[in-house]
């Protein structure tokens, strides 16, 4: 079951809605050409099909991450319109593997915060593969770990592994030497001022007063709190 306190990690929107995709301060002009995938429309899965025979079978557009993110959508409308990984591989045919469905559907439901940065560049959908093969806040501990400390897919995919094999997320980053929740920051200089001020009055550490201030901020957008 998992913990309202947390974060989702996993897709909230629609199967096969553009919300990424279609987002034109993610996307610009190409927004407008997102394509929505409807599981539930024949002609859409149909269509879904079609996107997903072209994706497995051609490498134009491999590198981009648009093209990779409706080639995802268009694997997990077809894996929910057909109703198994098995019969959306036999539909999409001409030797669409359930291997390659799987990973990339799994991309589609990675939350909407990861997908974000697969859309804008910073996490490459090679390695939003491999985050999508871990669960829970896993998937954000280590797509923040590719943001903050430049992890390699090679290094996403051995950390994934371990995770799978029941190592703890911390454990499983530090063997890539990445130690869980370390993250450098640039301020305005009198936010730094005022940051180190209140870190002196409170005979604390700058990092205790930002984990503060995050605590108190999600304690007001809590389901029933109040805001002034």
């Amino acid at each position: 079951m998992s913990n309202p306190d947390e974060p989702p990690a996993d897709r909230e929107s629609p199967v096969g809605q553009p919300v990424i995709r279609g987002d034109p301060t993610l996307t610009g002009e190409r927004a407008r050409r997102a394509v929505q995938f409807d599981p539930s429309d024949p002609e859409s899965v149909a269509e879904a099909a079609d996107t997903v025979r072209r994706f497995a079978n051609s490498s134009a557009g491999s590198e981009d991450n648009v093209y990779v993110l409706r080639g995802a959508a268009a694997c997990a409308a077809l894996v929910r319109g057909e109703g198994s990984y098995k019969a959306a591989a036999e539909r999409a045919g001409d030797g669409v593997t359930v291997s390659f469905i799987r990973k990339w559907a799994r991309v589609h439901d990675l939350p909407r915060a990861v997908r974000r940065y697969v859309a804008t560049g910073r996490i490459a959908p090679t390695a939003a593969k491999h985050i999508a093969r871990v669960h829970g806040e896993a998937r954000y501990q280590l797509a923040w770990a590719i943001l903050d400390h430049g992890l390699t897919v090679r290094e996403v995919r051995a950390v994934a592994s371990d995770i799978n094999n029941g190592a703890a997320v911390e454990v499983a980053l530090r063997e890539v030497g990445v130690d869980l929740g370390e993250i450098t920051l640039s301020l305005p200089p009198e936010t730094y001022r005022d940051l180190r001020r209140r870190a002196a009055l409170e005979d604390s550490e700058p990092e205790d007063v930002v984990a503060a201030a995050l605590d108190a901020l999600d304690a007001l957008d809590a389901p029933g709190a109040r805001r002034r």
